[in-house]
């Protein structure tokens, strides 16, 4: 509720700003409008009044600046304004300010970027909220709520809090958070998460995260913290300005005691006291955040953008992040001539009842082939051995080769030798016995994300020149995941604190910018390390917000080639705008120096020109990025 008053209350700011200088670009626009086509006589006064109106908000500008011992562009603006009033050029002063205001409000529009950002996800949080306390429903405030209370969500309303499903089942539209707008199937023991929209169905859910700590403000957090934080270009404009200031004075002085031509002097002034480049460079930086995030891309700050071009060796964590860290069968072989309907009936009915990743994939397999699963008639698990069942009037022995060995299956010669040399290439295996025959095998593998072997691809288009895979899985595992998504180099078998010396020794033989994605838990520690880091699997996660300087919403591989693209196109439009500055100040002081610019022409000329860098940066919100 704070944050939503602060916000109102800067909304409200904002508009007194626009309107002041709306109206006062409207008056002058007119103003100089029936001056230049002769359409009315326009007193004089008219344009000394708007000029003197017009000085007032540039004068305080540049008075706080100095307070804080900064020299910014609007001191240079106002001695402008102020050598335009003691030579007579109210005309000037009039255009001078036209320009002026309209930087105003592209800079003002520029932080409000951020602050619409902010507001378009606060309006998913919703005031009221249903609990359930004991057997009645009561209707409660946000803030109200606290960890632990049953909230009732029915279809159509927004989810208020994290939490996770105690009963119930529905669909929620979770695009506000990942970008993704495809429902999400929510059951019992699924963790939901505010701002999230109940599309169908209903749940109650038990409250874990409230306020500050929910998923949705932290997202808030980050990015109004990301608008604030100066990338090293925006810093050295910044002392660029400072410098530039000072050498225009100094040479303005130079000028006149060397011409002693006033008005020559003044249309200097008039041409080089621009704004554009200060509204442009965080104008472009800021576009670039926001529409990144609007993709499911958290961006940490423009120092971040700035540096993802840069970037020349990803390291990747395996498990979690380029797969999916979860079994998925790749073939299953069956012998003796069974039938591979009967095979898989027995199967899935012995795989049905155990909560093991491995037969739960075997199940999610015998479903794909839409074959019907019934219950064992008994079932005994052992946990990380096998299981035995009884089902057809048969027992039924599916685990680890040595349990079914260990039950008195024999096993051919032959079919060991097959087993180890798919077990060689980095494959699980889980042997099928029926009344003590070897009936066949499931061969399975981690899944390997969509996208992960095109990622590599692509990033290395970018730019990137190597890529290495750290993971502790063994070293067959690893190689066959490396050789099937293209890795360059790979280390096998390494404990978490090994991961971070790997990127130490990895630091000092190769230097240039590294970059590394991980889970944002598990790999806080070495995510930490790298010079940018890629965090997956954020929603819900406080550590993996804090960790990355980049955070993925939706655990999409393909963000991560489309942030680089954003920042590349960020980056070149940002220098563009420099030249374009630097470009128009150029021509602008030759036609002055020819005669062919008088102050009121330089000021025009200023005024047409300081739109080119600022329209360029708007240019960030029209790049191409997808892959």
């Amino acid at each position: 509720m704070v944050e939503k008053k602060r916000l109102v209350g800067e909304g409200i700011g904002f508009k007194i700003r626009l309107g002041f200088d709306g109206v006062l670009i409207f008056l002058i626009a007119i103003a100089l409008l029936v001056k230049l086509f002769g359409l009315y006589p326009i007193p004089k006064i008219v344009f000394i009044v708007l000029s003197i109106v017009g000085l007032l908000p540039v004068i305080h500008s540049a008075f706080l600046a100095l307070l804080n011992k900064e020299l910014t562009i609007d001191l240079l603006a106002s001695i402008a304004l102020i050598f335009s009033f003691l030579a007579g050029e109210w005309y000037s002063a009039a255009f001078i300010n036209l320009m002026l205001a309209f930087a105003r409000i592209f800079a003002s529009w520029t932080e409000m970027r951020t602050k619409d950002t902010i507001s378009h996800l606060l309006k998913y949080r919703p005031e009221k909220v249903k609990i359930k306390k004991g057997e009645h429903i009561i209707e409660v405030d946000i803030g109200q709520v606290k960890v632990g209370d049953l909230v009732i969500i029915e279809t159509g309303d927004l989810v208020p809090v994290d939490g996770v499903v105690v009963s119930g089942r529905a669909s929620l539209n979770e695009s506000t958070l990942t970008g993704e707008s495809l429902p999400i199937n929510k059951k019992l023991n699924d963790k939901v998460y505010a701002s999230t929209l109940n599309v169908s169905g209903s749940l109650l859910i038990k409250t874990e995260k409230i306020g500050a700590e929910s998923t949705l403000e932290r997202i808030i957090k980050l990015v109004e913290e990301a608008s604030h934080q100066k990338s090293p270009l925006e810093r050295i404009a910044g002392k660029f300005t400072t410098w530039y200031i000072v050498v225009i004075l100094m040479a303005s002085l130079g000028l006149y005691f060397y011409y002693h031509n006033f008005s020559l002097v003044l249309a200097v002034l008039l041409v080089v006291c621009a704004d554009d480049v200060a509204v442009a460079i965080p104008l472009s930086f800021t576009s670039a955040i926001g529409r990144a995030a609007r993709r499911g891309i958290l961006i940490k700050g423009s120092v971040v953008v700035e540096n993802l071009p840069k970037v020349r060796y990803f390291l990747a964590d395996k498990t979690g992040t380029l797969t999916l860290g979860r079994p998925k069968i790749s073939e299953i072989k069956i012998f003796n001539r069974l039938n591979r309907k009967n095979f898989l009936e027995t199967l899935g009915a012995v795989a049905v009842c155990s909560h093991h990743p491995v037969d739960e994939a075997i199940v999610s397999y015998v479903g794909e082939h839409k074959i019907h699963i019934d219950a064992p008639g008994e079932f005994h698990e052992t946990p990380g051995e096998g299981i035995i069942a009884i089902f057809g009037g048969k027992k039924i022995i599916v685990g680890r080769l040595e349990f079914l060995k260990n039950h008195g299956l024999v096993i051919p010669k032959k079919i060991k030798e097959e087993m180890k040399i798919i077990e060689g290439k980095g494959y699980g295996i889980v042997a099928v016995s029926i009344d003590k025959i070897l009936a066949g095998f499931v061969i399975f593998a981690d899944e390997i994300r969509p996208f992960a072997k095109n990622l590599i691809t692509v990033t290395k288009k970018l730019g990137v020149r190597e890529w290495l895979m750290l993971t502790g899985d063994n070293e067959k595992v690893a190689k066959r995941i490396a050789d099937e998504i293209g890795i360059d180099n790979f280390r096998a078998n390494l404990k978490p604190e090994e991961k971070l010396k790997a990127i130490e020794e990895h630091k000092k033989e190769k230097p240039g910018i590294l970059a590394m994605i991980g889970d944002g838990v598990n790999d806080a520690a070495a995510l930490a390390m790298a010079d940018i880091s890629f965090a997956m699997g954020v929603i819900g996660s406080d550590v993996a917000i804090e960790a990355a300087d980049v955070a993925l919403t939706n655990d999409k591989l393909e963000r991560i080639p489309e942030a680089m693209i954003l920042a590349q196109g960020t980056r070149k439009i940002v220098n563009q705008c420099f030249v374009l500055w630097g470009m128009t100040n150029f021509v602008g002081l030759i036609l002055v120096f020819a005669g062919i610019l008088n102050p009121m022409g330089a000021a025009a000329f200023n005024f047409v020109t300081d739109f080119f860098p600022i329209f360029n940066a708007l240019r960030v919100n029209t790049l191409k990025i997808s892959v």
